[in-house]
This record gives C-alpha cells, sequence and structure tokens, in this order.
C-alpha cells in the first residue's frame, strides 16, 4: 500500500505524545496530530489545576522513551503515603512505601508538564512529524486497507494505522462507528490548588464523604491540589463561593485533617462519567486512553492506564513491524485489545464498585466497608499486593513499564 505515514497519531495529549514518544526510534514514519499550539501548552509559572497520580510504571514509561528528565525538570512532587479515611464511620486505610521496599509511591505532576515534555521529545524523534497545531476532520476506510485522513486545514494523507488517542469524545471512534457504552456518575469534579495551614507530609489524602471522595495530592511547593467530586447543583454552589467561604467548606468536608486553608487557587469542574467501548480495534485503526476507557477519578488510575495502551500498543507494532508483518491488520491489532481491554475492564470495575459503595449510606452496608477497610489496613500482605498492583510493580506490563528508569 502507498501510503504518506505508516502512522497517524490522532491527539497529542499524554497518551498519543506517550505513543509517539515510544514508536520515535522505529523505522517508520509518523504523524502527530496536536490542535493546540505547543506555545499554549507550555506550563507557566503558576501551576495548572489539573493533575495525575503518576505510578511507578508510568514513570518508567516516561523514563524508557525519554521524557522523564523534560517532565523532572518542569516540576513534580513524589508521594510516599497515602492515607484514606470513611467520613461516616471508623474506617481507614494507611499506605507507607517504605513497608513495602519502595521510596514512594507515585508522583502528582500537572497534566500540562506532562504533555509539553512528550510533545518536545517526540518533535526531536526521526520517526516522529509533529502537526501542530492540526486536528483530524474526517477519515474514511480505504478498499486497500489503512484510512484516508483528512485534517481541519484541508491536507490530506493516507496511512496505514491510524491511532484514536484523542479523548472521552474521541472523532476517530465516531468516525470508525465504534460503540461505547457506560452512563453518568452524576458527580461533578471541584479541582483548585490550595495552601493548608498544615504541611501535606509528602502524603496523598482520601476522604470518602457521602455525596463523594474528596482528595488533597501533594505538590512540589507545598500547596494541594484539591479534586472534590460532589452532586453537580453542589459544585456549582462550591464555585460560587468567594475565597474565605470555599476555605472554609473544603476545609470543614476534609474534617480540618490539614487544619485551615489559607490560600485558594482558581477553580474548574467537569464531569464524572465511566466509559468503555466495545472494540479496541478495527482494521487499521486503534483506539487508546480515554477515546476506549474513561473512569472515576477516586483512585488516580485514568491515565495510568492510558499510559499501559500506549505502551502496549508499542510493543505489538514494533514486534509486529520486525517480523515483517502488517500490523494494521485485524489479527495483529486483537493482540493489543486482548493485553489491554480484561485489565483495563477490571479496573473500570474496581473503581466503579468503589465509588457505589463509599456512596451507599444504608448502615449495615456503612458498617461492613469500615470494617473492611480496618480489615485490609491489618492485612499487610494483601495490603502490599493492592499497593504493588497500584503502582505498576506487578500484572502483565508491556516491556516499556518494566524498564528501570
Amino acid at each position: 500500500m502507498n501510503t504518506d505515514y505508516d502512522l497517524i497519531i490522532a491527539g497529542g495529549g499524554m497518551v498519543g505524545s506517550a505513543l509517539a514518544c515510544a514508536l520515535g526510534d522505529a523505522d517508520l514514519k509518523i504523524a502527530l496530530l496536536e490542535g493546540a499550539p505547543l506555545d499554549r501548552i507550555r506550563p507557566g509559572a503558576d501551576l495548572d489545576s489539573r493533575v495525575s497520580a503518576i505510578s511507578r510504571a508510568s514513570q518508567r514509561i516516561f523514563a524508557a522513551v525519554g521524557a522523564w528528565d523534560g517532565i523532572a525538570a518542569w516540576r513534580v512532587s513524589p508521594f510516599r503515603d497515602m492515607r484514606v479515611w470513611d467520613a461516616t464511620g471508623f474506617g481507614s486505610i494507611h499506605f507507607d512505601s517504605a513497608a513495602i521496599g519502595e521510596p514512594l509511591l507515585g508522583w502528582i505532576i500537572e497534566n500540562r508538564v506532562i504533555q509539553y515534555a512528550l510533545l518536545e521529545r517526540a518533535r526531536r524523534l526521526p520517526a516522529v512529524e509533529l502537526l501542530c497545531p492540526a486536528a483530524l476532520e474526517t477519515a474514511q476506510t480505504l478498499d486497500e486497507g489503512g484510512w484516508r485522513v483528512c485534517l481541519n486545514d484541508g491536507r490530506e494523507f493516507i496511512t496505514r494505522l491510524l491511532v484514536g488517542a484523542d479523548g472521552a469524545s474521541s472523532k476517530v471512534r465516531q468516525l470508525a462507528s465504534i460503540q461505547a457504552g457506560g452512563w453518568s456518575y452524576e458527580q461533578h469534579a471541584v479541582v483548585a490548588n490550595v495552601r493548608a495551614a498544615e504541611p501535606h507530609q509528602e502524603t496523598a489524602w482520601q476522604r470518602f464523604l457521602p455525596t463523594g471522595p474528596l482528595a488533597f495530592l501533594p505538590l512540589y511547593d507545598g500547596r494541594c491540589s484539591i479534586v472534590w467530586a460532589t452532586a453537580p447543583e453542589k459544585a456549582d454552589t462550591l464555585l460560587a463561593l468567594d475565597e474565605r467561604d470555599f476555605g472554609a467548606a473544603l476545609a470543614a468536608a476534609f474534617d480540618l485533617r490539614l487544619g485551615a486553608i489559607v490560600e485558594v487557587g482558581p477553580r474548574a469542574a467537569f464531569p464524572l462519567r465511566l466509559q468503555h467501548v466495545h472494540a479496541y480495534v478495527k482494521p487499521g485503526l486503534a483506539l487508546i486512553g480515554d477515546a476506549a476507557h474513561v473512569i472515576h477519578p477516586l483512585a488516580g488510575q485514568g491515565v495510568n492506564l492510558g499510559l499501559l495502551d500506549a505502551a502496549t500498543l508499542a510493543e505489538v507494532i514494533l514486534d509486529a513491524h520486525a517480523a515483517g508483518q502488517d500490523f494494521g491488520a485485524l489479527k495483529v491489532l486483537r493482540r493489543y485489545e486482548r493485553w489491554r481491554k480484561g485489565d483495563n475492564l477490571l479496573m473500570l470495575g474496581i473503581m466503579d464498585g468503589f465509588k457505589r459503595l463509599f456512596g451507599n449510606t444504608l448502615p449495615p452496608v456503612r458498617l461492613l466497608r469500615n470494617i473492611g477497610l480496618n480489615l485490609t489496613d491489618a492485612a499487610g500482605p494483601l495490603k502490599n499486593l493492592i499497593a504493588r498492583r497500584a503502582m505498576g510493580l506487578a500484572g502483565d506490563l508491556p516491556k516499556l513499564a518494566r524498564t528501570a528508569g
């Protein structure tokens, strides 16, 4: 097949740019489409309110593709402990990195820092052409295989493989007629950077309220990034409060665990939902990250799942290419789907179960979940297994996630 590119990645966010970096040294011709100009993505002087909890596996992927130094040169915040408790009872659990022989559990990093460092790395790689700003407008499958892609600036290209890394409302998914199922949680997440009177202790904190979880995530400058899941009307009320009243409401909801809130940054809110596609692949097409699955943010696993998608798809492509196979063929792409779909569905199910369990106010359920939290906290081997799995230190990981970095 006569093509302009071997691979077109629609979406230069964290997951799409990670895939480009993972393939950037291969004997391939890759186009990475990013809709925003680079100078709008470049991190500013102040911290952005959208952050991600980056697992050890994700950090290894960043290191393996040569982007970690660029990320760390901006600002990263390690967290070494995680404390979770139920606001309506006596149950709590504490994850301690030292207890499992690790220096830390993960990092809290601004999404913009990660994306910018990955894009900067991608555009220096020989196989990658960064088309920025540019976005996919239409795509049509070809009789001889592959896809004809038209961009919003009128350019047209033919590619052997089109990858949708373009988010929860993926245009690639829609153009490929791949159906997605799921539901709204009828919750919005309020996000902001705040400063508490007491230090965050390099700890990720999460209190489960009846209306949804409230997380305080440690930032490098001593502030915390908060993610407060609540009913949409309550979120609107919180956004409308002045800084003093919002800080007071936040401190009360957090049970004053870190004292009063003495500084409040800009606030925003976004709706929460669960979503999962019926198929990750079609001939000449694959979906990764939020284009394939959207998860509740209560455990911060969303971007980590997407990065594992990217690393896995890269491994499948490179293995097929080295063997002289067509990596756009459905039988090749189904290896990626089989590898990732089960793990992603399992994590979506667990997080959905946690959300519903902690949102249930029936006294017997409340009692059982508090007992369960305390029993798990006391069961060292089980707790450590949960921690290692969440950190990406266990499971069927792609090679990039197993590389020391």
